[in-house]
């Protein structure tokens, strides 16, 4: 029944769709640039159609390799949960998680043992990145934890944190002199719900149209090295409470005029449907709570 199956040309047509590259694929699956090519080839002759539209620098899946794509890695999922099934239950207590290196970093973390004191039989795999995954296409991930601004109604969710950003400071910190100059932190800070934070809005919202006159701004990249720099007294920060919640706890940092706020987004763990039932998610859902 199966006997004509090109398993071999079909795992590889998988990796090369969800890398979106043959060279990331030939490394994942440990052989050359030219094997990736020769399977899809072979498997876009064997199907009469072409799955890849190719460029010279990358591959971008046709309408009809999306659509094989979504039911190939489907399939290969379906097989690789049911083969873990089989093992011993110590062997397959392993959840992966995806977020951003910021959220990870500043707040999961410093929390994360607190969960393995409690389930030291569940291993948890954290993977990070800017890029938003999407769960319905790497089954890879059995929960994401993000910042939502329009939630995906075909996720299932777990609300854990209601995010805004607010100035904080070293303890003990005194606003300077009207004549004397201001230090201020920038993290650049997009979103694609095109909500602003920035200094100039939460200056508005506070009165202290003074504080950009003089204000001498130095900039980072990275949210977790700005707030070590306003800890360090180099200047005010404005970050999300979310992320500058371990500092304030550690007594680093503490907040400033708090009830002026920028509302921000909703931190959430999401996951597909159905996955809540599998047992290391649940206990970290638990957990969460």
């Amino acid at each position: 029944m199966f006997a004509k199956l090109p398993l071999t040309a079909l795992r590889t047509f998988e990796s090369a769709a969800r890398l979106g590259s043959f060279k990331a694929a030939a490394d994942e699956l440990a052989v050359t640039p030219a094997a990736i090519s020769h399977q899809i080839k072979r498997l876009e002759s064997q199907l009469g159609v072409l799955l890849f539209q190719r460029a010279a620098q990358s591959v971008v899946l046709s309408e009809t390799g999306e659509r094989l794509y979504r039911q190939v890695h489907q399939s290969l999922a379906d097989l690789h949960r049911s083969l873990n099934d089989l093992q011993p239950p110590c062997d397959r207590q392993q959840l992966t998680l995806t977020t951003t290196a910021a959220f990870a970093s500043l707040w999961l973390i410093p929390r994360l043992g607190d969960f393995h004191r409690r389930h030291a039989d569940i291993q948890v795999r954290v993977l990070t990145g800017s890029e938003v995954v999407d769960l319905q296409r790497d089954h890879r991930f059995d929960l994401a934890l993000r910042a939502e601004f329009a939630p995906d109604p075909a996720l299932q969710r777990l609300p854990l944190l209601t995010e805004y950003f607010s100035v904080y400071t070293p303890p003990g910190w005194q606003e300077p002199p009207a004549d004397q100059p201001l230090a201020l932190l920038e993290v650049p800070w997009v979103s694609v719900s095109g909500v602003i934070i920035d200094w100039s809005r939460w200056c508005a919202l506070a009165g202290c149209s003074d504080w950009l006159q003089r204000a001498r701004f130095h900039h980072y990249d990275d949210e977790q090295h700005a707030l070590q720099a306003a800890a360090a007294g180099y200047g005010l920060v404005l970050a999300s409470n979310v992320l500058v919640a371990e500092s304030v706890r550690q007594g680093v940092l503490q907040p400033w005029r708090e009830e002026v706020r920028l509302p921000a987004a909703q931190y959430s763990a999401v996951w597909l449907p159905g996955r809540e039932r599998e047992p290391a998610l649940r206990a970290f859902l638990d957990w969460l709570l």
